[in-house]
């Protein structure tokens, strides 16, 4: 604070108004123009540390864009990790496509304020911020609105598939290995593959295969709890009961979710949404049993360590939920982020 500030309550009279004016203005639903001139506005406004590019197009044809972050914009550093966050891949699971547009406003405020946490954030690692790879979804979704919208309205892209069933399965090929002594990482990619995936995801692969991503974290909805692979069981005939299927990383892929959980201002005690999960974590085939998912698919084909979010109840809140949201996940994004210089170094 300056010297001439000489009454508190005048600081405190301005933070207030500030903070009404944020929670007024900032804190809201972003259609696809709404985002796209978000994304925009913090390009426009941390010019030199940020860059946007598009990984493709939806089904509708609208853009996928990135934005990223990095003190050397465009250009992969040596020794410089590479992040990834995805937010809005169920198109009315809509709380992680408002925190990472949150998120990057804050990264771009902040670098500008000194904040020398987010500097050296900045300066170490280079990181992509997708908001929503499902911006089709998102649009049937939003015509809904948060009062009405239904568990599946907007939940599949413009065809009605579901992006997190939709890559290829290289689940049943690590297993068909583990019983060979087969390779369990880098597996390649079936025949004819681009033909049996989805536009963006297509778009999400070929983003893949452009940049070595070491570290990523996919933001979804309903539940609240850090999820981590693998999704899919091994023994896919096990009915009745919940099998944990650990990969070959399992306790630094514990660490990393209970490293969000616990930055979370609840996620890690555990009660959440009527279910109970242990720090807030779980092993994805543990909860259930899922095929041809994105975490499963980014460890076994390109050796990123990815883990799912399920970070609020509603899949739909309600804007004036937003600011709440955003306090209790702000840390938890923060730190999540940084642990991909502390396992690369």
């Amino acid at each position: 604070m300056q010297q001439g500030w000489t009454f508190p309550w005048v600081s405190a009279l301005l933070l207030g108004v500030m903070g009404l004016l944020v929670s007024g203005s900032e804190f809201q639903h972003h259609r696809y123009e709404d985002l796209v001139r978000a994304l925009f506005a913090v390009q426009s406004e941390c010019p030199y540390i940020t860059r946007i590019y598009s990984i493709g197009r939806s089904v509708e044809g609208r853009h996928l864009y990135v934005l990223e972050f990095s003190d050397n914009p465009g250009i992969h550093e040596a020794m410089e990790p590479e992040f990834k966050y995805v937010g809005n891949m169920h198109g009315n699971e809509v709380l992680g496509r408002e925190l990472l547009i949150k998120l990057s406003q804050f990264l771009c405020e902040e670098y500008r304020a000194g904040n020398q946490r987010i500097m050296r954030l900045i300066h170490d690692t280079r990181i992509h911020i997708l908001p929503s790879m499902n911006p089709d979804g998102y649009e049937v979704a939003a015509k809904q609105g948060p009062e009405s919208n239904g568990y599946l309205v907007g939940r599949g892209n413009a065809r009605q598939f579901d992006l997190n069933r939709n890559f290829p399965d290289l689940n049943a090929l690590v297993y068909y290995y583990e019983k060979t002594n087969g390779r369990n990482h880098h597996l390649p990619l079936p025949d004819n593959w681009e033909q049996q995936v989805e536009p963006e995801t297509l778009a999400v692969i070929k983003w893949m295969q452009n940049y070595n991503f070491i570290l990523s974290a996919n933001l979804h909805g309903g539940a609240v709890v850090a999820n981590y692979p693998f999704d899919k069981s091994r023994d896919p005939r096990i009915r009745g009961r919940t099998t944990y299927a650990a990969t070959a990383d399992d306790k630094l892929f514990r660490k990393l979710a209970r490293t969000y959980s616990y930055a979370h201002s609840w996620m890690h005690k555990g009660w959440n949404c009527g279910d109970f999960f242990d720090e807030g974590i779980t092993n994805g085939a543990s909860w259930y049993s899922l095929s041809k998912g994105m975490q499963d698919f980014n460890y076994l084909y390109s050796n990123c360590f990815e883990i799912t979010l399920e970070l609020s109840c509603d899949k739909f809140p309600s804007a004036a939920a937003l600011p709440r949201e955003w306090m209790g996940n702000r840390e938890a994004l923060v730190s999540y982020l940084e642990q991909v210089s502390k396992h690369t170094r």
